[in-house]
């Protein structure tokens, strides 16, 4: 069965927006997005963003453009826990089965959906390769998921990375619909 939505998020953390055409078919997901913002200065980025089996992060490739510059990152994952950035590898990040694009609440989709976060308890750490905007830098991020409790629409999720806290609203098929202090979803009229 294949799931295909298209989402806006107002992202306040960006004080800007993000539109993200997703289809989740199987355990497998592939977007395409654009967002612009003006914090921490004003950008556009576009990104693609696909997973294999697992929900694992197979590639995630953004271009982010700034007044003074316009940057394109070409993230891939090798299926064995390798990273490379452009080409060349990424020291320290293996193990990582996910990438996190900042700013995009899109990216907290693939661990909850492939421990099943929204629909029933458990707690989960992961450790992410997290993408900077508009800067496009790569680094690690040790993230903790847990489930909180059902809601009528889907679930809540705790995320915790450092000394960061934010309980996120997902929808039934593991989408966040609100990640406080980052994005709400809107909804069409």
């Amino acid at each position: 069965m294949t799931t295909s939505r298209v989402l806006t998020w107002d992202v306040t953390a960006s004080r800007g927006y993000e539109t993200a055409w997703v289809d989740i078919e199987g355990d497998s997901l592939r977007a395409r997005g654009r967002a612009v913002g003006v914090t921490p200065e004003p950008y556009w980025v576009s990104y693609e963003l696909d997973t294999g089996e697992g929900f694992v992060t197979r590639r995630l490739l953004v271009t982010a453009e700034t007044a003074g510059r316009t940057r394109t990152l070409d993230l891939r994952h090798d299926g064995r826990g390798g990273w490379t950035a452009d080409g060349e590898r990424l020291p320290g990040m293996d193990g990582a089965l996910d990438c996190d694009l900042g700013l995009c609440p899109l990216t907290n989709t693939m661990p909850v959906l492939r421990h099943g976060l929204h629909r029933a308890p458990g707690e989960q750490e992961f450790l992410m390769a997290w993408v900077s905007v508009p800067g496009l830098t790569v680094r690690r991020s040790r993230q903790t998921y847990r489930h909180l409790g059902r809601t009528e629409g889907g679930a809540r999720v705790r995320f915790v990375s450092g000394g960061f806290r934010a309980d996120l609203a997902f929808d039934a098929d593991g989408l966040v619909l609100d990640y406080p202090g980052l994005a709400r979803r809107l909804t069409p009229r």
